[in-house]
């Protein structure tokens, strides 16, 4: 059996992109750069959390998505599924690493203050770190993973380009929407979603028992999620 399987791969295919573009279109009222997205938070908390929850669930996601297609295209192209995935996935562990610092932005402009917050962002917006190295990945792994997909005709020319723009998405700290996160996460749903809708009605009928089993795990995971609060 394949790691993710089918159930899971499936699911992700279309989960990820429709979380990714879900959050970029909960952000879009409000002007793309930190200071601005900075106050959006303290106006509208609720609205800018789920925006950026939606966004950061997606890409956390997209790992068994990009792990799926990449199996995929290992079967007629398996450099370019190799080369593909990773620097796709490498990217995806940026985004999220991006992600946890805009949490904390987030909770210094709840404790400090918008304006606060704001300097505090702004002294430490271009220092270095690991990822600082590896945000040519962000971009250039969906180019790589596009071409592979066509290729090994996964996708076809229109999907395949539909993918390709991924690579647009801004990436960074504290980024909003602009045309291009429109655009690219609009294409990843193109590229993807039918593609995962495909995987899911492929895979056989879950059985009774594995029903059954399924429940009490889903309770106990939910379980450990709560547990997990609490520090």
């Amino acid at each position: 059996m394949r790691f993710p399987n089918g159930w899971v791969g499936g699911t992700a295919l279309v989960a990820g992109p429709v979380l990714l573009l879900a959050g970029t279109l909960l952000r879009s009222p409000f002007h793309f750069f930190f200071p601005d997205q900075l106050r959006a938070v303290a106006e509208h908390p609720a609205l800018m959390r789920a925006a950026y929850t939606a966004f950061l669930a997606g890409t956390v996601v997209l790992w068994a998505a990009v792990a799926r297609l990449a199996h995929g295209i290992a079967e007629r192209a398996p450099r370019w599924a190799v080369w593909g995935g990773v620097l796709v996935t490498v990217g995806l562990f940026g985004r999220t690493f991006h992600a946890g610092v805009d949490q904390a932005a987030f909770n210094a402009v709840e404790h400090l203050g918008v304006d606060r917050a704001t300097d505090l962002v702004a002294q430490g917006y271009g220092e270095l770190h690991l990822f600082s190295y590896l945000s040519f990945t962000i971009m250039c792994g969906w180019f790589v993973l596009a071409v592979g997909a066509y290729r090994a005709g996964v996708l076809g020319v229109v999907r395949a380009v539909a993918l390709a723009s991924t690579g647009l998405l801004p990436l960074g700290v504290l980024k909003g929407t602009d045309v291009l996160s429109v655009a690219g996460t609009i294409g990843l749903c193109v590229a993807l979603v039918p593609l995962g809708i495909r995987t899911i009605r492929e895979q056989p009928r879950p059985t009774r028992r594995g029903v059954l089993t399924a429940v009490p795990v889903a309770v106990g995971l939910g379980l450990l999620a709560v547990l997990s609060t609490l520090g």
